[in-house]
C-alpha cells in the first residue's frame, strides 16, 4: 500500500506573486538536483493556463539503493493548472522510469489566503513494488521526501523574496486581465531559459 505524505508552507507573498514567480524557481542554491527543464505542451483553455513539462533531476541514493537505481538522473513530469480568476494554481507531479522500484506522485496547490499571503499545500503518494524491500524504500521515499520540502520551500522563498523585495501595494497589483499573459510569459523565459544552460553545459564538455 502506497505511503501518503502532506505538508502544508505559507509564503507571504501575494497570490499573484507566487503564480508568477512559480515559473521562475530554478536555478536556486537549493534546488541544485534541478539540470533542465522542457515545456511540452502550453495552452489556455476556459480562462485557465494549462501547461506540461518535462524536467531532469539528479537521482542520489544511499549505497544500498544503488542495487536497485542505476540511473544517475531521473525525467518528471509535471502538468499545472493556473486559474487567475479564483486564483488558484495546481501542479501535478510524477517519475518517469524505475515506477516499480519507486513511483513518487504528487500534487500540490497554491491558494490566496489573504493580500499577501499564500498557503502550498503539498501532498504526496510514495510507492514499491520490489518484492521484500517495498516498505523499507517506501520508507525511504517518505523520509526524502520530507527534508526535500524543506529544500522546496527555502529555495522558491528565496527567488520570492530577490523577485519581489518589497511587498506590493494595492495600487501597484497587476490587473487581472494582464496576470494571465503574464504566467504564460514567465513560463516561456524559464523554457529559454533551461535551453541555453544544457547548450552552455554542452559547449562546455
Amino acid at each position: 500500500m502506497a505511503r501518503y505524505f502532506e505538508n502544508t508552507a505559507t509564503f507571504n507573498f501575494s497570490w499573484d506573486q507566487v503564480a508568477s514567480g512559480y515559473w521562475k524557481r530554478y536555478p536556486n542554491p537549493q534546488s541544485t538536483h534541478v539540470l533542465s527543464e522542457d515545456t511540452w505542451s502550453r495552452q489556455v483553455k476556459d480562462g485557465c493556463l494549462y501547461t506540461k513539462r518535462l524536467l531532469t533531476k539528479t537521482n542520489r541514493v544511499p549505497k544500498w539503493g544503488e542495487r536497485f537505481f542505476s540511473a544517475k538522473s531521473v525525467k518528471i513530469i509535471e502538468e499545472s493548472v493556473v486559474d487567475p480568476e479564483k486564483k488558484i494554481l495546481v501542479t501535478y507531479t510524477r517519475n518517469l522510469g524505475y515506477t516499480k522500484v519507486m513511483s513518487v506522485i504528487e500534487r500540490v496547490e497554491y491558494r490566496s489566503s489573504g493580500a499577501n499571503t499564500t498557503v502550498a499545500k503539498r501532498s504526496a503518494w510514495i510507492d514499491s513494488q520490489v518484492f521484500g524491500f517495498s516498505r523499507a524504500i517506501r520508507a525511504f521515499g517518505v523520509e526524502r521526501f520530507r527534508k526535500n520540502c524543506t529544500q522546496m520551500y527555502n529555495g522558491f522563498n528565496g527567488v520570492l523574496l530577490s523577485l519581489f523585495p518589497k511587498p506590493m501595494t494595492p495600487q501597484h497589483m497587476t490587473p487581472m486581465t494582464h496576470t494571465l499573459k503574464e504566467m504564460r510569459d514567465a513560463a516561456a523565459a524559464a523554457t529559454d531559459r533551461a535551453k541555453a544552460n544544457v547548450l552552455s553545459s554542452v559547449n562546455r564538455t
